[in-house]
């Protein structure tokens, strides 16, 4: 429709005078958006009803924001205040000299980074913008660099949470502790290949030249000043409270695209309730995404080598919530469905997807590029296939040997 549209409007316009395609497009640019918007609105009030979407869409953003987006906000204020007295106390200029040689020829990337690997694996997504937003910690990056630490830190989030999980699990097949840790080698090809993708379209869009540190910080650098003018438990104290300030910060920018992204992926991926009706209640959904992979499971099935194609469900959900895609894990290891070979993929993806989808656009709002969401999306998502890649090959090699 949207082809034919545009057709007429080209027909119309050639040779007409500048007031009739002014008007025309004035009449067109509404008319499409009503049509795209209330397709959109059909797609889930047909199933769903159109009173339990509508529920279903605010109970969903309000338990986004109320268990979400404070959490996040909580991460961002302690990994900011961590972030701060790291920097005060030169750390961060110890990692990079130290880590230099190894983050440079496979991130492309200076050994600061390698603090945003542990910080996101120890929590969550948006505890790389904490790091990001340091003045101290910014200073190494060149500005084509610094934007691909979105993707760095995204493809660790929830690393130790997951990998836990992972390990609680009972499954037959092969060794579970094999399993996740091939799952975090597979993140980790999954991130090199996320960062590099993204760091092609940065330099594109920036150049080689400068550097990052000429970029004001949303709130202001953690540093206390001349430290030696005061004791070290003042220098703890101000970069610890003006660290988290800034985290505090982050936590507001993120809420809109946490809230906007997660709902919508949400209502996509998740289902009705257990009895199989919908009560408007939060997270239910149309379960379009999983069928849509469904579909496509002779496709996915040689790439990811899955035992059953209810298991395509878990790296969907992973594009929304890692954490959520772990309570699919859950409920398929309880059938019998997965097998330790499953498990290996499914850290590796659940990893580096870590909900991106969900994230990616607020965490390019914060450091106002919101223009590069999309070149960082797109590259996220090929660094999360080529997690799955990698953890189910590792794995059937491993086999193979042992």
């Amino acid at each position: 429709m949207l082809k034919v549209m545009k057709a007429k409007l080209k027909r119309n316009t050639e040779g007409a005078s500048p007031a009739r395609v002014s008007k025309l497009k004035f009449w067109l640019s509404p008319l499409i958006f009503l049509v795209i918007f209330i397709g959109l609105m059909l797609l889930f009030a047909i199933p769903m009803g159109l009173s339990n979407a509508l529920s279903t869409i605010m109970n969903t953003a309000f338990a986004l924001l109320v268990d979400t987006c404070l959490y996040i906000m909580a991460i961002a204020v302690i990994m900011g205040a961590v972030a701060a007295l790291l920097t005060e106390f030169g750390v961060v200029a110890l990692l990079n000299n130290l880590l230099n040689p190894l983050m440079k020829p496979l991130y492309g990337l200076p050994g600061a980074a390698a603090l945003g690997i542990v910080t996101t694996y120890l929590s969550d997504n948006p505890a790389i913008l904490s790091l990001a937003e340091d003045s101290g910690f910014r200073k190494y990056f060149k500005k084509y660099q610094f934007y691909a630490l979105t993707n760095l830190g995204t493809a660790f989030g929830m690393g130790v949470i997951v990998s836990t999980f992972m390990l609680g699990l009972n499954v037959a097949g092969g060794n579970v502790v094999i399993a996740v840790l091939i799952g975090n080698i597979g993140a980790v090809i999954g991130s090199i290949v996320s960062t590099r993708l993204m760091l092609m379209q940065t330099k594109k869009a920036f150049g080689t030249e400068e550097y990052e540190d000429n970029v004001p910080v949303i709130a202001g650098s953690a540093s206390t000043g001349d430290s030696k003018k005061v004791g070290i438990g003042m220098r703890v104290l101000n970069a610890a409270l003006n660290g988290g300030k800034n985290g505090v910060d982050i936590g507001l920018a993120i809420i809109p695209g946490v809230v906007v992204v997660c709902t919508v992926v949400m209502l996509l991926t998740k289902g009705p309730s257990p009895d199989g009706s919908y009560t408007g209640a939060a997270f239910e959904g149309i379960r379009l995404l999983p069928l849509i992979a469904e579909k496509i499971n002779f496709i996915l099935q040689p790439i990811f080598g899955f035992a059953s194609s209810e298991s395509v469900a878990v790296p969907i959900t992973a594009l929304g919530s890692a954490g959520a895609a772990t309570g699919i894990v859950k409920e398929l290891s309880a059938a019998g469905l997965v097998n330790a070979h499953d498990i290996a993929v499914f850290t590796a993806m659940c990893m580096c997807w870590s909900g991106y989808l969900s994230t990616h656009a607020s965490m390019m709002q914060a450091l106002r590029r919101p223009e590069m969401t999309g070149k960082a999306i797109i590259s996220h998502t090929v660094g999360g296939l080529a997690a799955g890649f990698a953890a189910n090959w590792l794995f059937k090699l491993v086999s193979l040997l042992f």
